[in-house]
């Protein structure tokens, strides 16, 4: 690709920012600004992610905080239910595996006494429940050596266990945190870290010759919600008393808007450059936005199909 005008880089970094790395807010900053080589190495980066999203359609990784236990009694069933009763293996932060209800029973003896032990029943939260998904037709080991990788970086400081669900249409693996750390430290994810988390698991995947992305869904355009896992499981159980409640749906306006218009000016930005790859994307973009629906293409992990419950102290069985 031939090197583009400074002012057309400056300007594909600023949308692309934009859509697909918004700040949670604006912060006034005395930083210098960036060099021309810096601009134009972050505006490769941002072609390289438009093209991942409109032309070869990469498959999106999924990182979910599905719940978590507040007390031992639900730590202790959360067990059970991620090894099916001890059938699947489980591997802990150390990295020994084992399997059986024998393994489970002493795994989870290790949570309650190990560190500061965790009461049979009580309001705090002590364990994170993670799950880390891909669509169908990706190799499980890699998921699971991706995932591993993951938490060795992101919770290296904690007891955590994971199994990895390779039965079902995607494979994923189900990972539980300590919500403390050896040091005394509690986790407290915000939108951020989850967001560096799926970034992080789609740079381990790809470590392991899975192409992977980690845009946002809203970025994609992708604006309708799953129905809640545990209300699927629920219902099918007989079990929902609630009323009927429809997905989520984004509500239209500001945010959505705002997201049309990131995509209209990188393809105006685009289409302004002389470089024929550029135009080519620009096409793309086109073609993308008036698709409309064919953001849903995206190969992305269908979470309607697990039966994870949120938080197992919370929800009868």
């Amino acid at each position: 690709m031939n090197e583009q005008p400074q002012w057309i880089d400056g300007l594909l970094v600023q949308w692309g920012d934009r859509l697909f790395y918004p700040p949670n807010r604006v912060v006034r900053s005395s930083t210098p600004k960036l060099s021309g080589q810096s601009v134009h190495q972050r505006a490769d980066a941002i072609r390289r992610h438009i093209g991942a999203v409109v032309l070869r359609r990469v498959p999106q990784v999924m990182v979910k905080v599905t719940g978590g236990g507040r007390c031992m009694k639900a730590i202790a069933a959360h067990f059970r239910y991620i090894s099916k009763a001890g059938r699947l293996e489980i591997e802990d932060e150390l990295g020994l595996k084992a399997s059986g209800r024998e393994a489970v029973h002493e795994l989870t003896d290790a949570w309650r006494y190990g560190g500061s032990r965790i009461p049979e029943e009580g309001p705090r939260r002590e364990a994170l429940n993670v799950m880390l998904s891909m669509p169908q037709g990706t190799d499980p080991l890699a998921v699971l050596r991706a995932a591993r990788e993951f938490a060795q970086i992101e919770f290296k400081d904690h007891r955590y266990l994971m199994v990895l669900h390779d039965h079902q249409a995607n494979p994923h693996v189900h990972l539980s945190v300590r919500m403390e750390s050896r040091h005394g430290h509690r986790l407290n994810p915000r939108k951020a870290d989850l967001r560096r988390w799926r970034e992080l698991f789609a740079e381990r995947l790809k470590g392991w010759g899975v192409e992977a992305g980690a845009s946002s869904r809203a970025s994609r355009g992708a604006i309708r919600g799953y129905e809640p896992l545990w209300r699927i499981r629920a219902r099918s159980e007989g079990r929902l008393l609630m009323a009927e409640r429809r997905p989520k749906m984004e509500a239209k306006g500001e945010p959505a808007n705002a997201r049309s218009t990131a995509w209209q000016a990188i393809m105006q930005v685009l289409e302004s450059s002389d470089d024929s790859a550029d135009m080519k994307l620009a096409s793309a973009v086109r073609g993308y936005m008036i698709g409309g629906k064919n953001a849903s293409a995206v190969r992305e992990p269908r979470v309607v199909r697990d039966v994870e419950l949120p938080d197992l102290d919370r929800v009868s069985r």
